[in-house]
């Protein structure tokens, strides 16, 4: 009885071994042919593996957490919102913000306005307008 035991336990070590040694071969098998041709990967266009952020992400690091500074999305041309409020939520990187419409650098509406799309990610900033509005020349009137 002893003998059938121990024939039976040699007969599942190699039976585990041939199973570790072809799951081995298949394992590198697979990641020598999808690394084979790394000039093929590279010639493609390249993705940005920078992780993209919300507004709230955006905005933390900048002082008074934005308010004044101009923000756009990724995709828009010429157009920007001012913010002007922020409420956020105990996290940090959510919450609601209100601002004023830019379009080409000039302001469309007077009142601010809800910012809609505030947690999806794609949001920028946007240094240069910010600097050339606060550097531009201010109108002097004159006395009479």
């Amino acid at each position: 009885m002893a003998a059938a035991l121990a024939n039976k336990a040699s007969a599942l070590e190699i039976t585990g071994t041939l199973f570790r040694i072809s799951f081995k071969f298949f394992r590198n098998s697979s990641t020598t042919s999808s690394t084979a041709s790394p000039a093929a990967a590279s010639s493609g266009a390249k993705k940005s593996k920078r992780k993209k952020k919300n507004l709230f992400e955006v905005i933390q690091f900048l002082p008074n957490w934005g308010i004044g500074y101009h923000m756009a999305k990724i995709h828009w041309t010429g157009v920007s919102y001012q913010i002007t409020k922020i409420n956020l939520y105990k996290d940090g990187r959510h919450g609601k913000a209100w601002g004023i419409v830019h379009k080409d650098g000039i302001s469309v509406a007077d009142a601010p306005k809800k910012i809609s799309g505030v947690h999806k990610r794609c949001w920028k900033y946007i240094p240069n307008l910010m600097k050339t509005i606060e550097n531009s020349p201010k109108p002097e009137t004159q006395a009479a």
